[in-house]
């Protein structure tokens, strides 16, 4: 069985079972109400939990209620540490993280690869923190389920539109696009910054986005692309900036949690 090992636990959140669950608990507890219907997906942030783990809560506390209905997760990523060309599947049969294993779909991953933009390529995963962090949400929400983790590199964002229409018609799919907002804009410019991108992303508007409003933003437009298709609406969820979590206010790194309903 091949096996991909944790990057990031013990930097972007804690290598420990029990303090990764307590955190995780604590992310999640202080999220207040929101609507009681099933997201068909969800964005949330990929940065350090002390930094954008309150805001990642958003998203996942929309999704735990849910948890008995979903048992795939397709989860779409940027990628940060290699430059390549469409879009990335792993060789590996498990994701672990401190809370466990989760176990690919090697099944879905073999239908993603029949897409011409679509590769297997490890080295895409190595380091990509974009993908590892949100898997002890899943874990800690869903309890079991199998993973189709797919990084995007230099695509048309209808590449990442296509993996999601491969998957949309099945009621038991959660589908998860990871991005940040603006990067190191001092706290006002940026909050003016993600205000925009967030009227954008409400108003089902792909190509109003561009790197600089949000690092995934590929993923993102494929993903509003197929919803607008489809005739679905978005919500924002919450909406801050490291100034507001953890961090000093002159460079602030923005974040969103957003859901995507039918």
């Amino acid at each position: 069985m091949d096996i991909r090992l944790p990057s990031v636990a013990g930097t972007f959140y804690p290598a420990s079972e029990g303090a990764l669950h307590d955190d995780l608990e604590a992310y999640l507890s202080a999220v207040p109400p929101l609507p009681q219907s099933r997201p068909k997906a969800i964005i949330a942030p990929h940065a350090g939990y002390v930094y954008s783990g309150p805001v990642a809560a958003f998203g996942y506390a929309a999704v735990r209620p849910f948890a008995e209905e979903i048992h795939r997760v397709v989860l779409l990523a940027p990628a940060h540490r290699l430059p390549f060309r469409g879009l990335a599947v792993p060789s590996a049969d498990v994701f672990r993280t401190p809370l466990g294993d989760v176990p690919v779909d090697r099944a879905g991953i073999d239908r993603l690869l029949e897409l011409p933009a679509v590769q297997t390529n490890d080295h895409a995963f190595d380091n990509e923190h974009a993908i590892e962090v949100q898997l002890p949400f899943l874990q800690e929400v869903l309890g079991e389920f199998s993973l189709v983790p797919v990084v995007v590199g230099m695509a048309d964002d209808r590449d990442a539109a296509a993996a999601i229409e491969t998957f949309w018609d099945e009621e038991e799919t959660l589908f998860v696009v990871s991005s940040d907002l603006s990067h190191y804009l001092d706290y006002q410019t940026a909050r003016a910054r993600d205000a925009r991108t967030c009227d954008a992303i409400e108003r089902l508007a792909p190509e109003q986005l561009a790197g600089d409003d949000a690092c995934g933003y590929l993923p993102v437009r494929g993903l509003l692309s197929v919803a607008r298709a489809k005739g679905l609406r978005v919500r924002t969820l919450d909406m801050r900036n490291s100034g507001d979590t953890a961090g000093p206010r002159d460079q602030v790194v923005g974040y969103g949690s957003y859901a995507v309903y039918p």
